[in-house]
């Protein structure tokens, strides 16, 4: 199963862009933290991580998505074929209370 959940400020969004085929595609940065426990000890997580949302959730999110903090969740996958680096694709976003 591949499948990601978290809780995430977005840091940076480029303006939103369309595939040939006319695909909205919002391409993003994301800024976490948390902590979380860990063979029995707390360990804090800080971390960015690329993320990408496509069709009507990259329209929804477009031009709303800078600094706020969106309860997020989707899969990764690698950002090009070939690459070891990774890139989360959002299914789905809401905002945070």
């Amino acid at each position: 199963m591949n499948r990601v959940q978290i809780t995430a400020a977005v840091i940076e969004c480029q303006p939103l862009r369309y595939t040939p085929a006319g695909l909205p595609v919002l391409e993003m940065l994301l800024q976490h933290e948390s902590e979380v426990v860990e063979a029995g000890r707390p360990r804090k997580v800080e971390m960015t991580v690329q993320a990408v949302a496509m069709g009507d959730l990259a329209r929804m999110l477009a031009g709303k998505a800078m600094g706020n903090a969106w309860r997020m969740e989707g899969f990764l996958a690698p950002t090009r074929k070939g690459s070891n680096r990774l890139r989360l694709h959002l299914q789905q976003a809401s905002a945070t209370e």
